[in-house]
């Protein structure tokens, strides 16, 4: 296997045409939550929104669909009764995971969002169900899928992942978090973002090395946000692996910025979603001036 290559400029994102309108900026399907987990896929609903995304639908219980759309009610609910019968237009984005469980009916919706033909940014639940026992269909799927797929485990998500996969690197070891998560995209060929400080984003050919962040982002939800801003960001246009890379630089930021006028902790993962439209706004002016931006920011 090839040692990817580093990746030090960040990429730009779509620009947002004067006439677009909602479905100008793309639909994220928000697969997720459970009775006593509905605040998950609120919270990555209202990320995808707050990134641009034209339209956000949970896809869940019409019993606790209710709590997603008390606490974000610009989105809209879909019962996953009929999941099967979802139109997948393009521009249409699937994030998969956030407070999903790993029950029966969990593991079919995964199924069936794996094999659509559109992006998937797999999280949480969605990646526990992949590298579960008996998971094997899944994984086998995930590899050859054509709709691009992102993965975003945490360090303990990446072990349950890469027992499955045969992969042995230690993802919280600074020298070999790069290689292990380069490993596992090959496996899946899939963009990996390896959570953590200093967060890894490879497709096994390129690597971007994040440097935003702080303390403040260690607080539930905070990884719900960022499947949210990924999926918006691809929704409107952006490819999977820059999307991944923006994602952890903008999300990273956010934390900073915010710790910086309250200190580094109790942050809440909705002030997080609601701070990310400001780290946005400057990043794309960074890139439409021209200038020159490093990964380190």
């Amino acid at each position: 296997m090839a040692e990817p290559e580093p990746i030090e400029l960040l990429p730009a994102l779509p620009s947002r045409p004067a006439d677009g309108h909602k479905g100008t900026f793309g639909t994220v399907l928000v697969l997720g939550g459970s009775p006593l987990m509905f605040g998950a896929p609120a919270l990555c609903a209202t990320a995808a929104l707050r990134s641009g995304a034209g339209l956000v639908k949970v896809v869940g219980d019409p019993a606790w669909l209710t709590g997603v759309i008390t606490i974000q009610p610009s989105v809209t609910g879909v019962d996953r009764a009929s999941l099967g019968d979802l139109e997948m237009k393009a521009g249409t984005v699937w994030a998969v995971g956030p407070g999903l469980g790993t029950e029966a009916s969990a593991r079919e919706a995964v199924r069936v969002a794996l094999r659509s033909d559109r992006p998937v940014v797999l999280d949480a639940d969605g990646l526990n169900t992949v590298a579960a026992g008996g998971s094997r269909q899944h994984r086998e799927t995930l590899a050859t899928r054509r709709g691009g797929t992102v993965l975003t485990p945490h360090p303990g998500e990446f072990r349950r992942l890469a027992a499955a996969y045969g992969i042995d690197q230690d993802p919280t070891d600074p020298e070999q978090r790069p290689d292990a998560a380069a490993a596992l995209a090959h496996a899946t060929q899939t963009v990996v973002l390896l959570k953590g400080r200093h967060t890894v984003v490879t497709d096994g050919k390129r690597l971007y090395r994040n440097t935003t962040g702080s303390p403040s982002l260690a607080t539930a939800g905070s990884g719900d946000v960022l499947t949210g801003l990924i999926a918006g960001l691809i929704a409107q246009g952006a490819e999977p692996f820059d999307a991944a890379v923006a994602g952890a630089y903008v999300h990273g930021l956010a934390g900073e910025r915010w710790a910086q006028r309250h200190g580094p902790s109790g942050l809440l993962a909705l002030d997080l979603a609601d701070a990310l439209p400001e780290q946005l706004r400057g990043y794309s002016a960074g890139e439409g001036s021209g200038e020159v931006r490093k990964s380190g920011g």
